[in-house]
Parts: C-alpha cells; structure tokens; sequence
C-alpha cells in the first residue's frame, strides 16, 4: 500500500531525528538533545549499564558516561517506523565505535544494540517519548570500562 504524503513527510522527519540524536551525542552537543526528547521523556538504557529515568536526569548522566572518550560514532540505519496518526513506534541498529585512551595509546571496542523508541508529534515537530536500549553485542570491551552511575 503506498504512503500517503503525510506519511512520507512524518517518516522523513522521524528519521532526521534519530540523525539529530547520533550528531548530538557524537558532537558533545548535548544541548541539542532537546530537540530531540520531550522534557518529560522516559529512558532507559539499563541494558548498556546505564540509568533508567527521565530526560533531564538522563541527559546530565549522558555527559558523565561519555567525557572519558575521545572519539566515537553512532550510526543508525534499519529503522522499522509505524506511525498512527500524531504517535509512532519504531526499533533502529546502532552500531558504535568508541576510542579509549590507555597507556598513551588509543584504541576502539565496538557496540551493537537497538533503539526501542516511542514518537509524539508536538508543535515543534517530532519527538521522543520513550526510549530503551536492546543490547545486541559488544567487541573488545576493556573490563575495566564501566558506565557511571547517576
């Protein structure tokens, strides 16, 4: 059945979203994010070893976990959206690369997981209402890396 226009414009700009969350976390703009929750958002990322709670919350712990590295990536791709009407569900792969430093050398271990992601369409355009983390794998970990806690 084809997509309506309504459809492809909402898929469209669902997708810049999940850009909008992987550019901001990658860039250290952490302020962007805003543009990418609801305030009241709940998430969850207790599959990577991270907190479950809601955006503000969340948003100050991203910062913590994420100022060791110097360097890392998050791509998505694979994104399987239903929308209805000003709702939508969607489960997006993430592979990501993430440099570490240790005894002067740098070094990469990689992770693989999904977004299971809730959308609300508000006045200033789509938005995440609820998110978790599906753990998919994970590639040369150090053990002794951990994820802060809150």
């Amino acid at each position: 059945m084809p997509h309506t226009l309504q459809e492809l414009s909402d898929r469209l700009e669902i997708n810049d979203l999940l850009v909008r969350y992987s550019h901001a976390i990658d860039t250290k703009n952490f302020d962007l994010l805003d543009q990418v929750f609801t305030p009241d958002a709940d998430l969850d990322y207790t599959q990577a070893g991270g907190p479950s709670g809601k955006y503000p919350e969340i948003k100050q712990w991203l910062i913590k976990a994420l100022a060791p590295f110097p360097a890392y990536q998050h791509m998505v791709s694979n994104s399987m959206v239903t929308i209805d009407g000003d709702t939508g569900t969607g489960r997006t792969m993430c592979h990501n690369p993430m440099v570490y430093e240790r005894d002067g050398k740098k070094d990469v271990f990689y992770c693989g997981l999904w977004y299971l992601d809730r959308y609300v369409r508000t006045p200033e355009g789509w938005r995440i209402r609820e998110r978790s983390e599906e753990h998919g794998y994970d590639h040369g970990l150090p053990e002794d890396l951990r994820v802060p806690e809150l």
